[in-house]
């Protein structure tokens, strides 16, 4: 069976100071940016492009590397766009405004 591509929002909410909250995030973001997959940070939660089962090892990577950077409970928002029949772009989306 052919894996189409989803979409992925997703944004972490760590419990940590204030002062503290994009510097964990950052780490977030990071695993995001070594995973290989298509990706767009905005202000909110960041989007990603890819295979299911590798969108979502990404997801709980993200989540470790903030318990790592001293988070010590996490809100953890999901979004995710699937299609059946044929792969979900950001582009589809997106890419008439940029």
């Amino acid at each position: 069976m052919h894996q189409h591509h989803v979409n992925l929002a997703l944004q972490i909410v760590p419990q940590v100071a204030s002062e503290k909250v994009y510097a964990v995030v950052d780490e977030a973001i990071s695993i995001i940016q070594q995973s290989g997959l298509k990706y767009r940070v905005c202000p909110f939660e960041t989007v990603m492009e890819g295979p299911y089962d590798q969108v979502m090892e990404v997801v709980r990577l993200a989540q470790e590397a903030c318990f790592k950077a001293g988070a010590g409970q996490l809100l953890v928002y999901v979004k995710i766009q699937n299609n059946q029949e044929r792969s979900v772009t950001i582009e589809d989306k997106t890419g008439k405004y940029d």
